[in-house]
This record gives structure tokens, C-alpha cells and sequence, in this order.
């Protein structure tokens, strides 16, 4: 019998957002997220790069980037490897969140409708959004 996977893969969720930011939540199918954190890093490299680092010749080669790249400050440098950690970080915080939610929909029919609380682990109504027994969120990550 051959066992069907119903999670995103984490890894690959991360190994493309280190890639670029927003390439982790494409892979995820969070678009305007991608979009957002695309366009924050392509906005700080755009207004931190100064005017003599960009060619006269309008050409781009590996040279012209390697140039700008050192033309860069030093704190437009950390702000874009902050904003690619950062990116990195929500790409695996979404790709858990939602393996978390696809196991518990797994579990939660297997058992019947019932389900069990991640706080207290006691059993409880899948009717409800909260455990009966300790009043917290079914969903782990408390949202």
C-alpha cells in the first residue's frame, strides 16, 4: 500500500527562499506574500545602491554586478542578508504550520471526528475550534 503525502516539503520551502526571497512562498502558493517580500528586497537593493555603481554603458555583465555589489554600504549589506534570513524563516514558519494542519486533518479522520488536544492531549469534539478540557486552540501553532 503505498502511503500518500499530504504536507509540503520544509526543506525545499526553505532551500528556495535562501535562493531568493519569495521563492520559498511561491513554492507554498502564498503569492502575495512572495510578492511582498520580492519587492522589499528589490526596493532596499534599489534605493541603497548609489548612482556611480550603475554603468554608463546601460550593459550588464558579471563585472557590472560584482561592482555594484561592492558599491553597496555596509548596512544596505546586512539590511538584504536580514531580509533573506527573515524570508527564510517565514518560508519554514508557513511549510510547518501547514504540515501541522495537514497531519492533524489526517489524524482527525482516522480517529472519527475526534481529535486530540496538543496542549493537554486529552481527546475532544472536532465540532469545536478549542480543547473542552483546557480551552486552547486545536490548531498547534495557536492561530
Amino acid at each position: 500500500m503505498r502511503r500518500q503525502r499530504s504536507g509540503t516539503r520544509t526543506w525545499l520551502a526553505v532551500a528556495l527562499a535562501l535562493l531568493y526571497p519569495g521563492a520559498g512562498h511561491l513554492y507554498l502558493r502564498k503569492g502575495l506574500r512572495a510578492l511582498l517580500w520580492f519587492g522589499l528586497v528589490f526596493a532596499t537593493t534599489a534605493l541603497s545602491l548609489p548612482t556611480s555603481a550603475i554603468p554608463d554603458s546601460g550593459g550588464i555583465s558579471v563585472e557590472t554586478i560584482m561592482a555594484a555589489s561592492r558599491a553597496l554600504p555596509t548596512a544596505a549589506s546586512t539590511a538584504i542578508v536580514v531580509l533573506f534570513a527573515l524570508s527564510t524563516i517565514d518560508a519554514y514558519r508557513l511549510a510547518r504550520r501547514r504540515n501541522r494542519r495537514a497531519a492533524a486533518a489526517v489524524t482527525t479522520e482516522e480517529n472519527g471526528g475526534e481529535q486530540h488536544c496538543p496542549h493537554c492531549g486529552r481527546e475532544g469534539d472536532s465540532e469545536f475550534d478549542f480543547c473542552q478540557w483546557c480551552g486552547e486552540p486545536f490548531d498547534a501553532d495557536g492561530s
